[in-house]
């Protein structure tokens, strides 16, 4: 079934079109990456989604009927942080609980164990303005979660948190989506989109370029894209007729090859001229793909 099906939304602020006539579907179960440059219109389309501004044209559904009569069954954690600073930590996710339906005694002993999945368990009678924005930024996503929604709508979740945080987050997220759970994530964060996702879709200036299963888009970009790690100059990479575009990131660099090229015969140069710890094809990166289709999309016109 579907969890949300947008049919031709269209969205206007004065003179901006923020979201142009955009239709897409979320499939129960899916953990679904909505994607797009800044601006683009993944906030708008997230506030009509729950009911927040309504669009000028177009339908949204929520389980196939109007998303209003829904929005109990959503979590939301928005870009924009909004905890009162002044409560405490348990007194609050209590309070946000209770508007999405659930009863304090419930609520208390479910508040506490998502804190201590956090390890935030110690700091529940502290106010919220003592903990730290990556703290904040947890206990936000506990009251995101804490009523049980079919349906998570993540933006920019992993903003503020350090590498453990981040990956005990990212847990929770495949976990919660393992027990049946529904998720949007909004982010610019493309590599956890490709620990996460199963489909994506990308918009630019209001208008989706990009649409399907991660997997399929990134097989559709082929197998011309070659990692490669060595110790030496790389002077000859500058010169080679085979390679279209090159990445360098320190420890390696990526290359994508011009088409009918032969990674072999790049092989065969490398070894010639340098110290070759790392050769591989490898599917090119989500990165690459959005920047392309984004690039594309504008005409080239973005700035670097």
């Amino acid at each position: 079934m579907q969890a949300l099906t947008l049919k031709k939304v269209h969205k206007r602020f004065a003179q901006v079109t923020a979201v142009d006539f955009l239709s897409l579907q979320v499939e129960e179960g899916w953990i679904y990456g909505l994607l797009g440059p800044n601006g683009a219109g993944k906030t708008t389309t997230i506030r009509m989604i729950l009911n927040i501004i309504q669009p000028d044209q177009g339908h949204i559904f929520l389980w196939g009927e109007k998303g209003a009569a829904f929005t109990d069954r959503v979590g939301y954690l928005p870009e924009e942080r909004g905890l009162y600073r002044k409560m405490k930590v348990l007194d609050l996710l209590v309070f946000l609980a209770s508007i999405k339906g659930m009863r304090a005694s419930q609520t208390r002993a479910e508040a506490l164990r998502w804190l201590a999945k956090f390890e935030l368990d110690a700091w529940c009678q502290r106010k919220v303005e003592e903990l730290s924005k990556g703290m904040q930024q947890q206990v936000q996503f506990i009251a995101c979660v804490l009523h049980h929604p079919d349906l998570v709508i993540l933006d920019e979740p992993f903003t503020g948190l350090d590498p453990v945080n981040t990956s005990r987050l990212k847990d929770v997220v495949l976990e919660l989506n393992a027990q049946g759970t529904t998720v949007i994530l909004s982010t610019h964060q493309m590599e956890q989109v490709e620990r996460l996702c199963s489909h994506i879709c990308l918009i630019n200036r209001g208008q989706k370029v990009l649409d399907g299963r991660l997997s399929e888009i990134k097989n559709e970009y082929g197998q011309n894209t070659v990692r490669l790690e060595f110790d030496g100059p790389k002077t000859f990479l500058n010169t080679s007729p085979l390679i279209e575009k090159m990445d360098l990131y320190g420890q390696y660099v990526e290359l994508r090859l011009k088409p009918a090229a032969d990674p072999q015969e790049l092989l065969r140069t490398a070894v010639q001229r340098t110290f070759v710890r790392k050769f591989e094809i490898v599917e090119p990166s989500l990165n690459d793909i959005f920047i392309e289709k984004v690039s594309l999309a504008d005409g080239d016109e973005r700035p670097e």
